[in-house]
């Protein structure tokens, strides 16, 4: 595109959404050898729980704690045959961490593609930002995933997470390897989350 194209120019070449969308850029990172593993904090009280057959309710729960204001919202689309089908397979596992008793984030382990594991979410409570609490839980994600020895680990992040959430991941050894683009309906919108989630993402309506 030339530096001298006009405003309107220009603007001809966006991708005009649609009342009540969203897009974001997704980054696909991967890693293809286990990485040494981040230093914890000392003395912390952090504990990981595999949730075999979570249940539904205080899944949905703790998914909303975690990732309303990063708008993960997939999960909440699902009625409960749905989402028991997912999160009730073998090839998925749900691990919670709790600190003195309380959920306080999920991992989320997709094995379905072997030899690829993907880590499908990875998230603390707001409270639990920035404690050493998601160094702990990307620990034992690279654990688990590690020892079922596969071809790599995947993981991705989009412009809506955290900010500091895509260098998060490469100090834990994944690197970028593909960018996509996302466009769905804002679920603030669609009642699906509420309006005041994620502010640091305009309403467009």
């Amino acid at each position: 595109m030339s530096a001298a194209a006009s405003p309107a120019a220009l603007h001809d070449e966006y991708i005009r959404l649609a009342p009540g969308q969203i897009a974001t850029v997704i980054t696909h990172l991967e890693m293809h050898a286990p990485p040494r593993l981040r230093p914890e904090p000392a003395g912390h009280k952090f504990e990981i729980c595999h949730a075999r057959t979570p249940d539904l309710a205080g899944y949905r729960a703790l998914y909303r704690r975690v990732g309303e204001n990063w708008l993960w919202f997939s999960r909440l689309l699902l009625d409960d045959r749905g989402l028991a089908a997912l999160v009730h397979r073998p090839e998925i596992e749900v691990h919670i961490l709790r600190v003195d008793g309380s959920d306080e984030g999920i991992l989320e382990l997709d094995f379905r593609r072997m030899p690829d594991v993907e880590i499908s979410f990875l998230g603390v409570t707001k409270k639990f930002i920035g404690t050493g609490a998601g160094r702990f839980l990307m620990n034992r994600a690279l654990e688990i995933g590690w020892a079922r020895s596969p071809r790599r680990v995947t993981v991705h992040t989009c412009t809506l997470d955290h900010p500091n959430a895509l260098a998060f991941y490469l100090r834990s050894g994944f690197r970028p390897y593909a960018r996509s683009v996302e466009i769905a309906d804002d679920p603030r919108v669609h009642g699906i989350l509420p309006l005041t989630a994620a502010p640091h993402v305009p309403i467009v309506r």
